[in-house]
């Protein structure tokens, strides 16, 4: 598979992304609400609580806020050991509080979650074990050493010990199954985030390079006549100085470099201007262009097209769009690094449709893989068999998602599956054995329009190098 020279972000340093700001806003947050919540406990619902050591905690927070707001900048970010001690510590004085107030039979102990959720989302999975181990044991030290909550005639609120029970089983359930479900869905947007930011430069690269071909190909279309006219004004100076040998000489290296100069600017470019004959090909040519960088690398490629039931036997010309090729290149790209010998591309099409089938000889896809073909970071088709096969073999997974994404953007449907038939012995199976990867377009979305496909030269894009 297609790999990519993007640097990918680790943990560690996807948790130098939070500010201390946004840490510092989200306790003011809840520095106000844990006031709030004293406040009418004691003054509406008349409760009698440690008012000192409550307040105590909550000046704690208040201030480790103004001490993070008046020591560091305004644009400081956390290190991943920053983050850490800060959630430890609003987990910690969060605890506290709880202490203070009735442990679990107080029901704003489900509010440990926020802190447990924050790591998850955010730090490494080392802090998140710790900070959710140190969650359940506090939670579960609550449940026998609290101080009650007592109303002003000194009755003591608690809830049945079943119940207690059940909140402890609550928010100790909560703390694995949030920890758990808010860090796989942070990696899998982390994961796709990469993934498409991969995507996004080899589309540019491709589109650079398809840029930068027409620019080359504009030079050698607008050369073209200059240096005809340097080889015909050589040419005749040579035949005007046949009788001085050195100046004869001097005229046949003009006329031989001018060739040269020729020779170099077409081998640069195939067309003159930004053609807009060359904005779209014929189905196999494309797929030509898409194939030709890895024809020289000891596996055969073999290019059939046919037209389906009730299509027209002229082969659609088709845009010549960047992502196109690009993708189509993966492709190949991904049957070429596991097949054994050989490669078919298949090329259909009818009225409706225009559809690619590329096929390997090799192992095929792993079944348990087919449904996730497509998804960043899928590393492998057989792991065993590949490192035999090609033990150099260090691909990032990212080939086939680029591909799908470039082809999808085109209006592509892609579709995964094998050609093994797991009924049949290994010398009744089909030479074409191995994955098959089928790329099926809409003829409107791939096809131009019949009035576009006979342009005229346009003007040139500028582009930037």
């Amino acid at each position: 598979m297609a790999q990519t020279d993007l640097g990918f972000f680790s943990e560690t340093q996807r948790s130098n992304w939070v500010r201390l700001r946004t840490m510092i806003l989200l306790r003011w947050f809840a520095i106000c609400g844990q006031l709030v919540a004293i406040n009418v406990a004691q003054r509406l619902f008349d409760l009698q609580l440690e008012l000192g050591l409550c307040y105590m905690a909550v000046g704690v927070s208040v201030v480790g806020n103004l001490v993070a707001i008046f020591v560091f900048p305004e644009n400081k970010r956390l290190s991943e050991t920053e983050n850490f001690l800060m959630v430890m510590f609003d987990l910690l004085q969060l605890c506290f509080l709880l202490y203070l107030t009735g442990g679990l039979n107080n029901p704003f102990s489900l509010l440990v979650l926020g802190p447990v959720t924050v790591s998850a989302a955010v730090l490494t999975l080392r802090s998140t074990l710790i900070l959710g181990v140190t969650a359940f044991l506090l939670v579960t030290a609550m449940v026998f050493w609290h101080l009650p909550l007592r109303t002003s005639d000194g009755a003591i609120l608690r809830i049945p010990d079943l119940f207690v029970f059940g909140q402890w089983a609550a928010i100790s359930i909560a703390i694995l199954f949030i920890s758990i479900y808010a860090r796989r869905i942070t990696r899998e947007m982390h994961s796709m985030s990469d993934a498409l930011s991969a995507t996004q430069m080899a589309l540019a690269r491709a589109q650079k390079l398809n840029d930068l071909g027409g620019v080359v190909a504009a030079a050698a279309h607008e050369l073209g006549t200059p240096l005809a006219t340097i080889k015909l004004a050589a040419a005749e100076l040579a035949e005007e100085l046949t009788d001085r040998p050195d100046l004869y000489d001097d005229a046949r290296l003009i006329r031989d470099q001018a060739d040269r100069c020729s020779t170099i600017l077409r081998s640069m470019g195939r067309a003159g201007k930004d053609d807009l004959h060359m904005r779209h090909a014929p189905l196999v040519e494309v797929i030509r262009e898409a194939a030709e960088p890895h024809q020289g690398r000891g596996k055969d490629i073999m290019i059939e097209e046919a037209p389906a039931p009730g299509g027209s036997a002229m082969q659609p010309h088709i845009l010549r769009r960047p992502e196109i090729i690009h993708g189509l290149r993966n492709l190949v790209q991904n049957a070429v690094d596991f097949a054994r010998s050989r490669i078919w591309i298949e090329a259909n099409w009818d009225e409706t449709s225009v559809s690619i089938r590329i096929i390997d000889d090799g192992q095929g896809f792993p079944p348990d893989l087919i449904g996730r073909i497509g998804d960043p970071f899928v590393r492998r088709r057989r792991a065993e068999s590949d490192r035999r096969v090609r033990p150099e073999y260090e691909g990032m997974g990212l080939g086939l998602f680029i591909a799908k994404t470039l082809l999808e953007r085109s209006g592509a449907v892609l579709s995964f599956a094998n050609g093994t038939d797991p009924a049949l012995s290994g010398a009744r199976q089909s030479e074409r054995r191995g994955a098959v990867v089928e790329v099926v377009w809409p003829r409107a979305a791939i096809v131009p329009e019949r009035r576009d496909a006979r342009g005229a030269l346009g003007q040139n894009r500028p582009i930037e190098i």
